[in-house]
């Protein structure tokens, strides 16, 4: 089997890039990737793309799977689309969640207008695309306000949540002259955040869910994972904001699943992903974020959920590639047996259950030096 490893490589095209860290680290990520998918019969090439003529150039060499890790091209989120959207052109298998899924759940007004048309809770929000809208914001405070398409934090800290109209103002023009897009300015809720990794297209289910442990550092700034909290491994809030394992009662977990599920549908995503939600004074969760191309470094989040439940890095890097096989290819049963056959992932995989165990945010782990 012939798998290319896809990632961008665009985290130094910008002088000035607010982005910078997260874009690097999809680097240390794809090493890994290779690491765990080398050997047996497969022949693994890893890909650094920057644009979409040397997305066609990987094409030309025509792998059999695609690994799709980019998160960007051009150092733009919104290259995240264009990747997958040639992929389908050209018919190739790859991982991972389609160009449109990846492209409204990047858009964060419009995931959030399709998830209140399909009844999955998430707080009020409207978009800003200049000054003059501020007179416009009726929403009650506290709010925070967020680049309307970006993730992995990017854009917002400590002064991202707004308890008036002049730090409200602050924080949109902030937005609005550093990353050239519209604000989004969203009710905040200030309660317990809950991830919700999922894995799985036919029979998905969520992985063992975490919840993020907010320390002394948070004292008097408001709970959130910050730009630094996820990329600053040095500052007091990435120190201080551990994820751990977290046992809800039966209740809650099955109502927290149940609203991740039902928003990783809404947006057609697929494979794998992450849902991040917020518990309110009344213990209901509601969307914060939805994450198809999450982070699959093996000390993040997700391998370590997927650990905690039978099933190792070797293996989910395997399975991730197994999932796209058979999407692509349809079910193995109906197939013939032979070397291009997608193959089941071993029955204890496909069962996954919780156990208990601690893990660190998404930038508190060791990390390759970003070449």
């Amino acid at each position: 089997m012939f798998v290319t490893i896809l990632h961008n490589h665009d985290h130094s095209l910008l002088e000035d890039d607010p982005g910078r860290a997260a874009r690097a680290d999809v680097l240390n990520v794809a090493a890994a990737m290779a690491d765990a998918l080398a050997g047996g019969r497969r022949r693994v090439e890893v890909k650094a793309v920057d644009d979409v003529s040397a997305v066609a150039d990987v094409l030309a060499g025509a792998p059999e799977v695609v690994v799709n890790l980019c998160e960007s091209l051009g150092a733009d989120s919104r290259g995240e689309a264009l990747v997958p959207a040639m992929l389908e052109l050209a018919n190739v298998c790859f991982t991972g969640s389609t160009s449109f899924a990846l492209a409204l759940s990047l858009h964060k007004n419009k995931a959030k207008e399709i998830l209140r048309a399909r009844g999955v809770p998430t707080p009020a929000a409207l978009v800003i695309d200049r000054t003059e809208g501020l007179v416009g914001v009726e929403l009650p405070f506290p709010l925070i306000v967020k680049p309307s398409r970006e993730d992995a934090s990017i854009g917002i800290d400590f002064d991202s949540v707004v308890h008036d109209r002049a730090s409200l103002g602050h924080a949109v023009t902030r937005v609005l002259r550093t990353f050239h897009q519209p604000a989004l300015v969203e009710q905040y809720i200030d309660g317990r955040e809950i991830y919700v990794p999922l894995l799985g297209n036919a029979g998905r289910r969520a992985l063992p869910l975490t919840e993020i442990q907010f320390g002394a550092a948070f004292a008097d700034k408001p709970r959130i994972l910050s730009y630094g909290a996820k990329w600053d491994v040095t500052s007091p809030e990435c120190i201080d904001s551990s994820s751990q394992l977290v046992e809800l009662p039966e209740r809650l977990r099955a109502r927290c699943v149940e609203v991740a599920l039902a928003a990783f549908e809404a947006l057609e995503c697929r494979d794998y992903g992450r849902v991040d939600l917020r518990l309110d004074a009344k213990n209901e969760p509601w969307v914060i974020d939805i994450n198809p191309n999450c982070d699959l470094h093996p000390q993040a989040g997700f391998a370590r959920s997927a650990l905690a439940a039978g099933l190792s890095y070797d293996d989910l890097a395997l399975h991730l590639v197994e999932l796209a096989q058979e999407r692509h290819h349809g079910h193995q049963t109906r197939r013939l047996a032979g070397p291009d056959a997608a193959r089941r992932a071993a029955a204890p995989h496909r069962d996954l259950h919780g156990r208990r165990g601690g893990m660190r945010a998404r930038a508190d782990r060791r990390r390759r030096p970003a070449e």
